[in-house]
């Protein structure tokens, strides 16, 4: 298992390399120059051409690209990843103020999603073809079906006439986001919403992943020999069935989480925050090469982290599991 543990963090080195490389030439060969966008406009219009000149050479945009790339690993190497060609502010100071509010919601949006989608899911398996069942099926329908997004305007329409109806007081979302640290009520207040609405599209897969898993797994030989044995069917479901059930939905969660984290754009949107997704978006727009580069880097870093810990917990549930 060492052996394994080590050969896999050695090999997240070429990965994110690769994953750097890519991101670093294609941002290159698409269409479009940033101070052209800075000086001009998005849609375009007159500017300045030394104007333009001076912006390519602060941003080193007028040198080969061979050295723009030994520059740009360089800073990731020494965890410099430069300044904003847009705002000209540091990335760095930008990650610290919207990785933890993305952090903060994927966790909150994450703890919602289980507590309601596992225990479904098993409540659903352990009552097939019964009314709790049905219920949970179409629970699941419907959460899949619903958009994130709408599912929010949803949350805040609703939140508009409650709250005007009964306090006179229309509520709205905070415009300016409050660390938990600097007011825990104001900002659970604020994020508690976006993730009720991402945790219950989550909850709804979360439930047929392990409602399918558990079906599965209570039709097989060990399950039915323990059962014969004379072993409680609740010792039997928490000892041996769920915990092998855990296995296909641990693959769902680990990827649920990284891809949660890598940003939810429009929720954001929706609820006026400004995570890593609403910021890679405007870096996109804007033909903002660094901001977009190192974003990707650290999206690419997040699926490598979470496969390598998937992997790990795969091996802490089922012993049987060994990797050589």
């Amino acid at each position: 298992m060492l052996r394994h543990t080590i050969k896999r963090t050695l090999l997240m080195i070429p990965t994110l390399l690769g994953a750097a490389t890519l991101a670093f030439f294609l941002l290159r060969i698409v269409p479009g120059d940033i101070c052209e966008v800075r000086f001009g406009g998005v849609e375009g219009g007159v500017y300045n051409k030394d104007a333009v000149e001076i912006c390519r050479e602060q941003n080193h945009l007028n040198k080969p690209l061979t050295v723009q790339f030994q520059k740009f690993i360089t800073g990731i190497v020494t965890f410099e990843f430069g300044d904003s060609m847009w705002s000209r502010s540091p990335i760095s100071e930008g990650l610290a103020h919207r990785f933890p509010l993305s952090i903060q919601l994927t966790v909150m949006a994450m703890v919602v999603s289980i507590l309601i989608g596992i225990p479904l899911g098993v409540l659903a398996a352990l009552r097939q073809d019964t009314w709790i069942d049905y219920t949970a099926r179409s629970f699941s329908i419907v959460g899949i079906a619903v958009p994130s997004f709408w599912l929010g305007m949803m949350i805040i329409v609703g939140l508009l006439i409650s709250t005007h109806q009964f306090f006179d007081q229309p509520w709205m979302p905070p415009l300016q986001y409050t660390s938990f640290f600097d007011d825990p009520l104001t900002n659970l207040s604020q994020m508690i919403w976006p993730a009720l609405a991402v945790g219950y599209r989550f909850s709804a897969s979360l439930t047929r992943w392990t409602r399918s898993a558990l079906l599965e797994v209570l039709h097989e030989d060990y399950v039915r020999t323990a059962q014969a044995k004379g072993l409680f069917r609740t010792i039997v479901i928490r000892r041996h069935a769920l915990k092998n059930a855990m296995l296909p939905v641990v693959t769902v969660l680990g990827m649920e989480f990284a891809a949660l984290l890598s940003g939810l754009v429009v929720v954001e949107q929706v609820f006026n925050l400004n995570g890593i997704g609403k910021w890679f978006v405007l870096a996109v727009d804007n033909h903002d090469f660094t901001v977009t580069q190192t974003l990707v880097l650290l999206f690419a870093a997040i699926f490598v982290v979470t496969n390598f810990v998937v992997d790990l917990i795969y091996a802490w549930l089922d012993p049987r599991i060994h990797y050589s």
